[in-house]
């Protein structure tokens, strides 16, 4: 039975970096495409990223049972969801996979497929770093979204309070101060 690897952290922790970086360096690992509602961020692109997708195909999926999860956020520029379906993408007879989300995902995901399915990989940055990192990353948008930026670094103080980490079961952390070192205890820890 295959396993699936679960990248989380905070905004700006580096794990979408983190995420890229063992998808290109091991090529056993598979992945899946998660799916939103909120806009198309400049340099994504649909099915890479996320499959971008409205309302209505959200309900049609939702109605059809494919959610796996789902999570809504009222963000500063409206309601965005996230979620993953029963899709056909993940076949744990066959592969392992390597996958990206929030805490929130990660518990349901962990609650779907079983405990010894899911594997957390938590990364952590000291606080001010994240949003030095979060700030720079807005700066290069055609229009930045400094109120939405404020309010996701401020959601996760919450999502990811020592408590909820606690309750989820995450115990083993990598911190993202160099990249290197970073990628190399996870790849250790994992035995890649």
């Amino acid at each position: 039975m295959g396993k699936i690897y679960y990248v989380m952290g905070k905004s700006s922790s580096g794990k979408d970096t983190i995420y890229k970086h063992l998808l290109a360096r091991h090529s056993r690992l598979h992945t899946t495409v998660p799916y939103t509602t909120r806009p198309v961020r400049e340099g994504e692109c649909d099915g890479v990223e996320y499959h971008f997708v409205d309302e209505m195909r959200l309900k049609e999926m939702r109605s059809a049972g494919k959610i796996i999860e789902e999570r809504s956020y009222n963000t500063k520029c409206g309601i965005w969801t996230y979620f993953t379906a029963d899709d056909g993408q993940i076949d744990l007879e066959q592969y392992d996979y390597l996958m990206i989300g929030t805490l929130e995902s990660y518990n349901a995901l962990r609650k779907y497929f079983g405990n010894n399915i899911l594997v957390p990989l938590y990364i952590e940055v000291e606080d001010g770093e994240r949003l030095t990192r979060a700030l720079a990353r807005e700066k290069e948008q055609e229009h930045p979204r400094y109120a939405e930026m404020c309010r996701r670094y401020l959601a996760d103080e919450i999502d990811f309070s020592e408590d909820n980490l606690k309750q989820a079961g995450i115990a083993r952390r990598f911190e993202n101060k160099d990249l290197s070192e970073c990628l190399a205890e996870i790849e250790s820890y994992l035995g890649l």
